[in-house]
């Protein structure tokens, strides 16, 4: 059995039912009640969709020690706790997907690459050039769909994952630069892989590597242990969070600051070098921008 969403109805006051755990039990608490006779109640239930993985609620360490190669002074390790599971995608979203919701496909690369030199049209290549608005628009557009589509229980949302969500299921219980290890060398992600991260060189010049110069097809690389794709390269990817300094001590179900003037995004993108795609590795952008370097994934969880 998959993990499910689930919810009850025609149920007792009192009675609740929780997300299914990945291995597809399902959870219960069921008050005492004062009846006799026999007690029958309808419940409906909602397989997770198959581009969606089921991440359940933990805590982790999020940043980076303090002895991690490359690390940046914006990584501060501090323990965060995810109280509730969340869904997010396998894969980035991807151009034809963008397309059905949104009627258009606003993505660089669709006939050449970031030298100009021609392409085939690929729409399973990650959506980009899409500001956080975009972003966000898609989510309320697919909500709307899937809703009216009655694939949805009630109060689900897509939206885009928190800052913390992302790491947590970029990381998959890993505490190592990279959910593959120690390392990330050429070919293991879509990277500019004449500059690879190597134990005690993370910044290792291999004229060898390959480097692309462009997006490549969503899940083209192993995946980390939850089953995620691409975490690591292709595209950065939007979160939720405005962007700003960690908190000091241990939090639960973080948020970014109320406001501000960037964006988290997160990963890596093609065109960089591995330093960039680390788990704990943060990176800025303004609201508006469109860049071909910018995609994202989505996360579906109740709404707030």
């Amino acid at each position: 059995m998959d993990a499910s969403l689930l919810y009850w109805t025609n149920s007792p006051p009192g009675l609740d039912a929780v997300t299914a755990d990945t291995n597809g039990a399902i959870r219960v608490n069921v008050p005492l009640l004062s009846v006799s006779g026999p007690m029958f109640y309808r419940v409906r239930g909602y397989a997770v969709p198959t581009n969606l993985v089921a991440i359940p609620a933990g805590s982790f360490v999020m940043g980076s020690p303090t002895n991690e190669p490359a690390r940046l002074s914006d990584e501060t390790q501090h323990t965060v706790t995810l109280t509730k599971g969340f869904c997010i995608g396998k894969r980035e979203v991807t151009q034809a997907e963008y397309l059905a919701v949104m009627g258009s496909n606003p993505s660089f690369f669709t006939t050449k690459d970031g030298n100009g030199n021609p392409i085939s049209p690929d729409l399973s290549r990650p959506v980009e050039t899409v500001s956080w608005q975009n972003a966000t628009n898609y989510c309320a557009q697919l909500t709307v769909r899937e809703r009216s589509a009655g694939r949805l229980p009630a109060g689900y949302v897509y939206r885009l994952p928190t800052e913390a969500e992302w790491e947590y299921a970029c990381r998959a219980g890993t505490t190592t630069p990279f959910h593959y290890g120690n390392e990330l060398r050429s070919g293991m992600a879509n990277f500019d892989g004449t500059y690879e991260y190597l134990i005690g060189e993370p910044h290792h010049y291999n004229p060898s590597g390959i480097y692309l110069g462009r997006t490549t097809s969503v899940g083209s690389y192993a995946p980390n242990a939850w089953g995620l794709y691409d975490m690591h390269g292709n595209v950065w990817e939007r979160c939720q969070d405005w962007y700003g300094t960690y908190p000091s001590g241990s939090v639960s179900d973080p948020r970014g600051p109320a406001a501000g003037s960037y964006f988290v995004v997160r990963g890596g993108f093609w065109s960089g070098d591995a330093r960039y795609c680390r788990s704990a590795r943060r990176e800025i952008s303004r609201p508006t921008d469109r860049d071909y370097y910018i995609g994202f994934r989505v996360v579906l969880a109740p709404g707030e």
